[in-house]
């Protein structure tokens, strides 16, 4: 049987809130206590425990350096090749603390570049993601009625456009109303996790 190739793997927790009861939480840690165990690399950001202030203009986004917590980001997103991103839907859509985030860790200059006349040229190509979104609503009616839009936005405006891909995607629905389920669901997150997928 062949062995895997052992993965550089970076977790961005993006739950806003600290408290470590949440479930984004709980999955990010069994992911990453997946990977661990069968000898990834792993490095992890919880969104929760970084100032991530707000950009108020394109000249900032282009031509101001990110904070230095959020440089530190910057390494570890250079470091990865594996991406491993845990948010909960907020009002239909992923936390704005995680956009502001993404804002400034992916800068012009660092995680592509302006061409004139072409597209940009992607700086982040070789990496490859996985999304994993919790929400309230059954996973099956927001992929089928909403199109899982955070989803496709996440993947196709921003990691597909910096380079990152392929991007998997694991939606958990329901949490609220069956959480029951949500030892099946930490299963799921270390096996995951314990394939680098």
């Amino acid at each position: 049987m062949r062995r895997r190739r052992s993965r550089r793997i970076l977790i961005i927790d993006a739950h806003p809130h600290r408290n470590p009861r949440h479930l984004v939480h709980g999955l990010a840690r069994a992911y990453e206590a997946g990977a661990r165990d069968k000898g990834h690399e792993v490095r992890r950001v919880a969104l929760s425990e970084i100032d991530i202030p707000f950009l108020a203009s394109r000249q900032d986004w282009e031509e101001e350096p990110p904070p230095p917590a959020l440089k530190a980001s910057q390494d570890a997103l250079r470091w990865a090749d594996h991406v491993a991103i845990f948010f909960p839907l907020w009002l239909g859509d992923m936390p704005a603390l995680l956009k502001a985030f993404l804002e400034q860790v992916l800068r012009p200059g660092f995680a592509f570049e302006y061409r004139e006349g072409r597209t940009s040229a992607k700086a982040l190509k070789g990496r490859s993601a996985r999304i994993i979104v919790t929400m309230g609503m059954p996973g099956l009616f927001y992929r089928l009625y909403f199109g899982a839009h955070a989803v496709r936005l996440l993947r196709r405006n921003i990691l597909h456009f910096v380079g990152i891909r392929p991007v998997r995607a694991t939606i958990i629905g329901g949490v609220e109303a069956k959480r029951s389920r949500n030892a099946d669901h930490l299963r799921h997150l270390v096996k995951l996790g314990e394939r680098a997928a």
